[in-house]
């Protein structure tokens, strides 16, 4: 498994992980429309001006993708997912603490933060696993979020 900026022309590999409105939308937030095309769906993933990461296995197909960027002075997770056929095999922690390390990189030493749609409870189990925790937004929440914010010191091994 290869940790690597995401090509934008592997979105369309991502489109194929999300069947319904509420599934896309728990995973990439309340403005993204469905039913998408392709340019909708890179539109909407702001692969082309967020940096976005992806776990890519051996056959090449993306394994895992997420963003990373700073919101509120902290390094903030974005749009995080595993492939529907790559659950339950750890992606989601290699693909976090890849990021993790990316984000270290680039913006220093820094909280991380994440929001997890409240309807996301595998996705919420594994961030507290890895030392998140929830605090209020220190802004306004986004218009339309459902969602818990979370910040962690570090991910834990």
């Amino acid at each position: 498994m290869k940790f690597q900026r995401c090509d934008p022309a592997q979105v369309t590999e991502l489109m194929s992980w999300f069947t319904d409105a509420e599934a896309l939308r728990t995973w990439g937030g309340p403005d993204f429309r469905f039913p998408f095309t392709a340019a909708t769906f890179r539109e909407d993933t702001k692969v082309d001006s967020v940096d976005s990461f992806a776990l890519i296995a051996e056959s090449g197909s993306v394994a895992a993708f997420g963003q990373c960027y700073l919101r509120v002075s902290r390094c903030h997770f974005g749009r995080v997912g595993v492939s529907p056929r790559r659950r339950g095999e750890g992606l989601g922690t290699r693909l976090l603490r890849d990021m993790a390390a990316w984000g270290r990189d680039e913006f220093g030493p820094r909280e991380l933060s994440l929001f997890v749609n409240r309807s996301n409870d595998d996705a919420r189990r594994l961030y507290l696993r890895l030392g998140f925790r929830d605090v209020p937004y220190p802004e306004a929440m986004p218009p339309g979020m459902d969602a818990h914010y979370m910040i962690a010191d570090a991910i834990r091994k």
